[in-house]
């Protein structure tokens, strides 16, 4: 009997190692993060950044921005970033060219599409509309575009047979394009969306992720030789970010707008308040960092639908995803 519980003892003590990360108070570890595009679509991130929630855990976060999932997933793969924050697409792709080395998904932000349909004329929208006309897509394979395809196809709409997708735009030159005559519709994420409708330049007029459902569309990943090398940095880091999605479902969306007001000096406070609720009413951000694998399977389904992945190549969840930083991060008291 005191064998078995010596045993038990030690098996008790190994898992709380595990989940518990010792942190060195005097101590901080630099993480160069790579996101996407800078958008109050990544507002956890954001809080956890101006709340300390990062520095907590001994994580001093590097922020860049890379101006598309192709360009963040070249930053991780070169080593120029340790950890990148974009579609699991860019991860899906690298694996199925067979490196070894491919980078793994620990950590989901979002669970929907966070862009919006914006037009040039207000009023009752229908998807039809979009018949005979152009939409400035972004980038062939990216997820904003497939998702977009995805959507269209779910109302009736063929994409470049009904209504033409322009994937020439670079991801971050599609407002300015849209706002300079080019396209009939464009997807922009916010606030960029809102201060487009604002200036009069457009009008809002559809959330292509309310639509879609959700899919797990933003997520954290880096190399496995990384994550190796780190673990304690990847579980640091995965704390902060499931303190931040915690502290953002917990808060109203004018508290949050304020949380993350630096990140976004041009904007408006009472703008930044209503596009958070837009995110909000929209249900788009993670309540925990975990990953869950029939939404990464909706995901695969709007990769096939758009002609960027065969059935046969989708991946295999538990060698794409590690959920087990996400299941032993803890978000602490969030109503302070």
């Amino acid at each position: 009997m005191k064998k078995k519980i010596c045993i038990l003892c030690v098996a008790v003590i190994a898992a709380v190692a595990v989940v518990c990360t010792c942190i060195d108070p005097g101590k901080t570890e630099t993480v160069r993060l790579n996101e996407v595009t800078h958008s109050v679509f990544y507002a956890p991130q954001y809080v956890a950044l101006k709340l300390g929630f990062f520095k907590e855990q001994g994580v001093n976060v590097e922020l860049t921005n890379g101006g598309g999932a192709d360009k963040v997933m070249t930053a991780v793969l070169s080593g120029q970033s340790d950890i990148g924050l974009a579609g699991p697409e860019a991860c899906i792709y690298v694996y199925n060219q067979g490196k070894d080395d491919y980078p793994r998904i620990f950590a989901q932000l979002t669970k929907r599409d966070g862009s919006f349909l914006v037009g040039r004329e207000a009023g009752a929208f229908q998807w039809s509309d979009l018949k005979g006309k152009t939409v400035i897509g972004g980038r062939a394979g990216g997820v904003p575009e497939m998702t977009l395809e995805y959507v269209m196809r779910q109302n009736g709409v063929i994409p470049q047979e009904d209504t033409e997708v322009d994937t020439s735009v670079q991801f971050n030159m599609m407002a300015g394009a849209f706002t300079g005559g080019s396209g009939d519709y464009v997807t922009l994420f916010e606030p960029t969306a809102t201060e487009v409708e604002l200036a009069g330049k457009g009008y809002i007029l559809a959330s292509i992720g309310q639509e879609s459902g959700e899919i797990p569309y933003t997520a954290y990943f880096a190399s496995q030789s990384y994550m190796s090398a780190h673990p304690e940095i990847i579980q640091q880091f995965t704390n902060a970010v499931a303190k931040g999605q915690a502290w953002v479902q917990s808060h109203t969306a004018a508290g949050v707008a304020e949380a993350i007001a630096d990140q976004f000096p041009d904007t408006d406070l009472e703008v930044l308040t209503a596009v958070v609720q837009r995110y909000k009413d929209i249900d788009a951000w993670n309540a925990a960092p975990e990953m869950d694998q029939a939404a990464l399977e909706r995901l695969e389904t709007v990769m096939e639908t758009a002609g960027e992945l065969a059935h046969e190549d989708w991946v295999d969840f538990d060698a794409l995803v590690d959920n087990s930083f996400a299941r032993a991060s803890t978000a602490p008291e969030t109503t302070s």
